[in-house]
């Protein structure tokens, strides 16, 4: 664990990491327990990165300061977006993909994962970033700048896998947003898949179980 972050290694000298950004007002630790779910007692190992993301005034709640990754106006997303929050932490997940390619794991076998705002700034960076990743995964998100991102998406990402999931009770964001999310990547041509879970706001047994099929396979 470092002030930045948490991190858990799976095992001795991991050649492949997961970076995982947490949703609006949680913290590096909030998916922390679910990592022995994903990696099995004697599968390859992995080192998981949690960051913290920056506090900041967010307008959703008030301009009450927490932990976010980039400023809410509102939850309708016809709403102005902070452009500006959303590329400042663009930087700091190169900076962390950066640190990981220094540790000695290549960026092709690294996934980019995120919840909710983490999330979407997964699918953000992650089709952005102008190396291939082994993957991406935005759950219960949508897509950021969506207007943008024909101008700005790289090829370098064009055949990453890509796990987009929802729940379809979600009261905080709307499924359909994240099914707009998928159907833009996929109109793109983009290798994604749609996994709709019968919860709110969360995450379930089921789609844990479903991440660790995938990450087997875009880490094996």
């Amino acid at each position: 664990m470092s002030r930045d972050g948490v991190e858990i290694e799976t095992g001795p000298s991991p050649q492949a990491a997961v970076i995982w950004l947490h949703g609006l007002g949680a913290d590096g630790h909030d998916f922390e327990p679910i990592v022995p779910e994903l990696v099995g007692r004697g599968e390859r190992a992995l080192r998981f990165v949690f960051p913290h993301a920056p506090v900041r005034p967010v307008t959703l709640n008030a301009g009450y300061a927490m932990r976010a990754w980039y400023d809410i106006i509102a939850l309708d997303r016809r709403a102005a977006e902070d452009e500006g929050g959303i590329r400042a932490s663009q930087a700091i997940v190169t900076e962390l993909i950066r640190r990981e390619n220094a540790r000695g794991i290549a960026t092709g076998h690294i996934v980019l994962a995120g919840f909710s705002q983490g999330g979407a700034m997964a699918l953000y960076c992650g089709t952005r970033y102008p190396e291939r990743l082994a993957g991406i995964i935005g759950l219960s998100c949508y897509q950021l700048l969506a207007t943008r991102f024909e101008a700005e998406r790289l090829p370098a990402n064009q055949a990453t896998p890509v796990f987009v999931a929802h729940g379809t009770q979600d009261p905080v964001v709307s499924p359909a947003l994240g099914e707009a999310a998928y159907r833009q990547l996929q109109t793109a041509g983009y290798p994604v898949e749609w996994h709709a879970y019968s919860m709110p706001h969360a995450v379930c047994p089921q789609e844990i179980t479903d991440i660790a099929t995938w990450l087997r396979r875009v880490l094996p």
